[in-house]
């Protein structure tokens, strides 16, 4: 007796939208997106009114073989398909006024180009663990909060702010007119974490672990600081070095 073969039908995607009319649609409202994927040999006709509309936008814009189109949606997608985040993205100036004006002492962390979304995502539930009030990450050159993020979050980034800036550096230098300290984690520095004072108004600089942070917001820090170790291993995890830096903090809030 032959088994039958169940025929599986695949789900449309819900945090995509596609088509030509559709992200122009978005585009126009200033809907927020995480990235635009455009296929690469797009009709010209196309590609011309989609590129009229993004005039003066900054949405990230990705260029990939129509295969990697085809295995997101069915839909007719006319090459062009926008990622649409699941939580909406703060305007960090905003944030920390009220957070201020409320009498609070913020906490923000900054993430200078972590680009795996897993880490991010981890990373995003150890700061909603250790009450950090904010994560700020730059709007290109980074993961962004998307479904998988918000697997790995473990549903933490629907629980904690998420600032997306266009310019990490002018951001970095508000937060630090608003009376913040910078404090970056860094392999360069000679100073180990538990000797800086992590209370008060901070913000905590974390860097990518191929390149760390980048050098002008390494300059503009009010503090460096790094992580002690033994060992061979010269380097963390960003994520687990993150959890350091953040426990540090909160051990001296108590101490």
């Amino acid at each position: 007796m032959k088994e039958q073969k169940r025929e599986y039908q695949r789900k449309e995607r819900t945090d995509i939208i596609y088509g030509l009319h559709a992200v122009i649609e978005a585009i126009k409202s200033d809907k927020e997106l995480n990235k635009i994927l455009i296929q690469k040999g797009i009709q010209k006709e196309t590609f011309l009114t989609l590129k009229e509309a993004l005039h003066g936008k900054h949405y990230q814009l990705q260029f990939v073989p129509a295969q990697k189109i085809d295995s997101l949606t069915t839909g007719n997608h006319q090459g062009i398909v926008a990622f649409i985040p699941p939580v909406s993205y703060h305007v960090i100036e905003e944030l920390v006024d009220k957070l201020l004006e409320e009498g609070k002492k913020p906490c923000i962390l900054v993430l200078d180009r972590i680009t795996d979304v897993r880490n991010f995502g981890a990373i995003a539930r150890t700061a909603a663990c250790q009450g950090v009030d904010a994560i700020l990450i730059p709007s290109s050159g980074s993961a962004l909060v998307s479904s998988d993020a918000m697997k790995a979050s473990a549903g933490a980034l629907h629980n904690i702010p998420v600032c997306k800036t266009d310019h990490l550096k002018n951001s970095l230098f508000y937060l630090q007119q608003s009376g913040l300290r910078l404090i970056a984690c860094t392999e360069k520095s000679s100073v180990p974490l538990y000797q800086v004072n992590l209370r008060g108004n901070v913000a905590i600089i974390m860097g990518s672990e191929e390149n760390g942070i980048t050098q002008d917001l390494l300059n503009l820090a009010d503090v460096r600081t790094k992580i002690p170790m033994e060992g061979g291993v010269s380097s963390l995890n960003v994520g687990v070095a993150t959890g350091m830096i953040l426990y540090e903090r909160l051990r001296q809030q108590f101490a």
